[in-house]
């Protein structure tokens, strides 16, 4: 019998733009269930989400394939939720498919969390490189930190072009959301010439070695 996981997306499920995808990335039968931080909540719940100009923002997809900027604050209230409800079934892991940061998320299951599987990831390639690029899908998401910023939104492929041409210089490309695609992490690598990984690859990865 396949084992059985709970994926939670911060927007709305199921998400098959990204679970079909990494399914080919493991070799075994998994049972997965998904359940999004949005789900059941009306248009003007929603845009009820939406956060100020000052406030930490994460960015989804709704299932009808529309970009959705939310307030991070009220998405970890939301995901919280859906972490309690999953404890009260018999799981054999849950998988969080966004890599922003939920320190504080615990579970009496095991937990994959997006964030630390890949910046520990990119740590380990980054400390080889002297130029990291990191492309992330918001502009307010771009940190000061020690490394090539870019962004460019993975459900409005509009702004890809201009974002290898900002990374260009970098000897290493990571695409810093779930979001992204194996066919952007392709495109990325033909723009670039640079070696690029993928989120949602190194995620699958993790979960391919728990089957």
């Amino acid at each position: 019998m396949g084992k059985r996981a709970a994926f939670i997306t911060i927007g709305q499920a199921p998400r098959p733009d990204i679970v079909d995808e990494m399914r080919a990335w493991w070799p075994a039968k998994l049972l997965v269930e998904e359940f999004g931080a949005l789900d059941g909540l009306s248009p003007d719940a929603i845009n009820g989400l939406v956060p100020t100009a000052d406030e930490a923002r994460l960015v989804s997809r709704l299932t009808d394939g529309s970009e959705v900027t939310l307030r991070a604050e009220a998405v970890h209230e939301r995901v919280h939720a859906i972490v309690e409800q999953c404890d009260h079934s018999d799981y054999d892991f849950l998988v969080l498919l966004c890599t922003g940061k939920f320190d504080a998320l615990r579970s009496r299951h095991l937990l994959l969390k997006a964030q630390p599987i890949v910046d520990h990831g990119v740590a380990a390639f980054a400390a080889a490189s002297s130029k990291l690029g990191v492309l992330v899908p918001l502009a307010q998401q771009m940190a000061l930190v020690d490394a090539i910023m870019s962004h460019a939104s993975p459900y409005d492929g509009n702004r890809l072009q201009q974002a290898a041409g900002e990374l260009a210089d970098a000897d290493l490309v990571v695409m810093h959301c779930m979001g992204y695609s194996e066919a952007m992490r392709q495109k990325m690598a033909e723009l670039t010439g640079k070696p690029v990984l993928l989120a949602r690859r190194m995620v699958a990865t993790a979960v391919a070695q728990l089957l």
